[in-house]
């Protein structure tokens, strides 16, 4: 390939590539034209998969933990309300009225097949010693006296089933948990059951003015993903083309160049997202960035491009000619910037998570696509439009500047290896700070509702953070024997006694509770029977007491062989969520058990704590081949071991500066921080690869000394690589404010990571040019020459 790119000694009988674009540019373009329209036509086929599930790859051990879970019990897909009464000094009227009514609302739900409240808790006490009454603890409660609600209130609050669960410490907060097992055979069953939740906190809302009312739950969560990917594409791509036309005009200072960019990022963009609807890859929020990220780097394309063909026309050179000259000294460093970052966006394939591996797909199909049409498009709309340059607009003001620059870099050479090596050390020690640590609520930003209700609910009352654990007996009706209840009490007694932990729903505590009703309702009865027959009459009996809905099966397998754990945390990172974790096996396996299988936690909140870990260890490889790759395509493209192997440098240590530099302001890193590595390596190699071509052109083509050569390559490159980093780097500030916390931490981490890559690229990487130059190497594989 790069030898296409060179120029015909003394006119010779084959044209090289960049004439024959020229020559041939309107069929080319017209080709390009239908490929493009025929790819878009794909976009009919793009789904958004808006599920958290769609983060875990079907291998993932989380994943298929949770599905055997699920298997055993009821889904758990569900809507919470919170009810808060901020002005009462404990459980109030209002607040009971306002529970009893919503919960008999809440039946009424798309979906809903289980409600559960204080209102309709099976509340079970003694009648006449041998009598089990069950009923809801809040029923009528407008008929009730104040008396008799704060009776009823006082009874939640010293049921452990309910205490921290349904109901808050003070009293001034109670839950409703409406289940919602989907059947998943339309994208609109979550928004159809999230807009009616949404219409009930209404009607409560008006009813009573004095509460404040919350929604949570997965449900909630997962109808956050859709909404968050909406909000995204409806600001963030038509910013980015804002931004990036506004920027490319400004800098490039040509209309038309303007509109040849923006032919350019708008055809790779469809081309892209067209090809991932043929190849049947779902969209979710990660992807919705894909587009923000192809236009920011097919701008780079046509800036180096368009101010190569100005550079030229300044020059008085003809504008075919200075079109021709601009593809025949950009075309091979174009292609290779194009091919490593294509090579960074692919590793992400090597991700835990499917959405990732669909950005790292998507975005490289845009970037190939975005050469592609670069190299040929530019030229023809250039071509058909007015392409002038001002009397004022001379060659001068900014390669003086930088000639200057050149000198002081040249002068300061070993001092500048000696800082960069010593400030890189620097950041080094501080980027290892940084932990690997999501937190749940923070997913999303507050200009979300759904994370404000998130927050609120976690401050009073309902974790975000559940944990589910199975107990299996391993033969039916296990659940009643002795010795199993009292391996299950141990368990959910040294739960309560961990600092994470804020409630703990256990089957133990019903049994015991069933225990005492049945003694007369002694509280010394309150232990765990002694006999099976007994514990399994007493469940008997309890279930034979439940209406219709509020069964036991969304707590106790069919054969009643195995009851379910819950596990409510307290706000806590995905570190402090992995630790639990790993403290509930190790107590399992440390303490006699009559298990079948070892229990282990499992569950939406146990599938995100683990699975920016999973992506960090998976990236490793993924980050570890980039690398190679990106070398071995520099140095093939380059023709030279040294300079491919030398070129990483100053764009692997912008990396390590960058999370150094987030060390300091953040400290905690997350899913995004994953891929960081791998396609940042892609992206800020482009502006090395256009230096040291300049920079090789110069020693090669004009044997030119080192210091020459770099002065060449900072005069006639430079200007461009400042307006590609300023380009590139504001698109990232762009994907910045996404409202999806890892689109936006993604943007923040390479816009940094490109910003300090420039400042490399002009100070360390000429020292290092200068530390191994030689002679001029006239070897016969050369470059294109810099200008005919």
């Amino acid at each position: 390939m790069a030898n296409s790119w060179e120029h015909s000694a003394g006119g010779g009988a084959q044209a090289s590539i960049a004439e024959l674009i020229l020559r041939f540019r309107l069929w080319l373009s017209a080709g390009l034209l239908i490929f493009a329209t025929v790819a878009a036509s794909g976009m009919q086929y793009l789904e958004f998969d808006g599920n958290y599930r769609a983060f875990f790859s079907p291998e993932n051990p989380e994943l298929i933990a949770f599905d055997a879970f699920q298997r055993t019990y009821t889904r758990n897909d569900n809507v919470f309300f919170i009810l808060h009464d901020a002005e009462a000094t404990g459980f109030s009227r209002q607040l009971a009225e306002a529970s009893e009514q919503l919960t008999e609302m809440s039946w009424q739900l798309p979906f809903a097949t289980r409600v559960d409240s204080i209102s309709n808790f099976q509340h079970s006490y003694a009648q006449d010693d041998d009598l089990l009454i069950v009923e809801d603890l809040l029923q009528n409660v407008t008929a009730m006296s104040d008396a008799e609600i704060q009776r009823r209130g006082a009874i939640a609050l010293a049921e452990p089933l309910l205490v921290e669960n349904m109901i808050s410490l003070d009293g001034r907060s109670v839950a409703i948990s409406v289940t919602m097992p989907f059947p998943e055979k339309s994208p609109t069953e979550i928004p159809t059951a999230v807009a009616a939740a949404r219409a009930a906190a209404d009607e409560i809302r008006a009813a009573f003015p004095g509460l404040r009312v919350a929604l949570s739950g997965t449900t909630m969560f997962n109808n956050a993903f859709n909404e968050a990917g909406q909000m995204d594409s409806e600001t963030l791509i038509p910013l980015s083309y804002l931004v990036m036309i506004v920027l490319s005009m400004i800098l490039l200072r040509s209309f038309s160049g303007g509109i040849a960019t923006l032919i350019v990022i708008a055809l790779a963009t469809v081309t892209a997202l067209g090809l991932a609807g043929y190849a049947g890859i779902k969209l979710a929020p990660i992807t919705i960035a894909a587009p923000t990220i192809i236009l920011t780097l097919a701008v780079a394309d046509s800036v180096h491009l368009i101010a190569s063909i100005k550079r030229e026309l300044m020059r008085g050179v003809p504008k075919r000619s200075a079109i021709r000259n601009s593809l025949r000294s950009n075309g091979l460093a174009i292609f290779l910037t194009s091919v490593t970052t294509a090579i960074g966006f692919l590793s992400m394939n090597f991700s835990d998570s499917p959405p990732f591996r669909a950005l790292g797909t998507i975005t490289a199909m845009g970037v190939m696509a975005a050469w592609i049409y670069a190299i040929v498009l530019v030229p023809t709309v250039l071509m058909l439009m007015p392409l002038r340059v001002s009397k004022t607009e001379k060659i001068g003001l900014v390669e003086r500047l930088l000639g200057s620059y050149a000198g002081f870099v040249i002068g300061r050479r070993r001092s500048i290896l000696l800082v960069g090596g010593i400030v890189s050390a620097g950041f080094l020690g501080l980027a290892t700070l940084n932990e690997n640590n999501d937190r749940f609520p923070e997913y999303f930003d507050y200009r979300m509702p759904f994370r404000s209700d998130l927050e609120f609910g976690i401050h009073v009352l309902k974790s975000a953070d559940i944990f589910e654990v199975s107990f299996s007996s391993g033969r039916s009706n296990g659940i009643s024997e002795p010795e199993y209840l009292r391996e299950l009490d141990a368990f959910t007694q040294w739960l309560r006694e961990q600092p994470d932990v804020r409630h703990v729903y256990s089957y133990s505590d019903l049994i015991q509770r069933l225990n005492m009703n049945l003694h007369g309702d002694d509280p010394s009865w309150r232990v765990l029977p002694d006999a099976s027959d007994l514990a399994a009459q007493y469940l008997l009996l309890y279930e034979l007491s439940l209406p219709y809905g509020l069964d036991l099966n969304d707590r106790i397998s069919v054969d009643r062989s195995a009851t379910r754990v819950s596990i409510a945390l307290r706000d806590v990172t995905a570190k402090d969520a992995r630790a639990l974790s790993a403290e509930v096996i190790k107590w399992i396996d440390d303490n006699p058990s009559s298990l079948v299988a070892p229990a282990r936690p499992t569950g939406p909140s146990v599938m995100f704590s683990f699975i920016s870990k999973r992506n960090v260890d998976a990236m490793v490889s993924g980050t570890v081949l980039a690398v190679l790759l990106v070398a071995v395509a520099i140095m093939v493209g380059l023709r030279s071991f040294t300079f491919g192997l030398l070129s990483l440098i100053p764009n692997i240590l912008p990396v390590v500066i960058a999370f150094g530099i987030w060390a300091l302001f953040v400290g905690k890193i997350g899913m995004a921080a994953s891929v960081i590595g791998a396609t940042s390596l892609g992206i800020v190699v482009d502006d090395t690869i256009h230096f040291v071509a300049k920079y090789l052109q110069a020693r090669r083509e004009r044997a030119m000394s080192p210091e020459e050569a770099i002065r060449h390559a900072f005069t006639s490159v430079g200007p461009a690589i400042i307006a590609t980093t300023i380009i590139v780097a504001a698109g990232f500030l762009v994907l910045a404010t996404s409202v999806f916390a890892v689109n936006s931490q993604l943007g923040q981490l390479t816009a940094i990571t490109i910003s300090v890559a420039l400042v490399f690229d002009f100070t360390v990487l000429p020292a290092l040019l200068l530390a191994v130059a030689r002679e001029p190497d006239r070897a016969s594989a050369r470059l294109a020459p810099l200008n005919p």
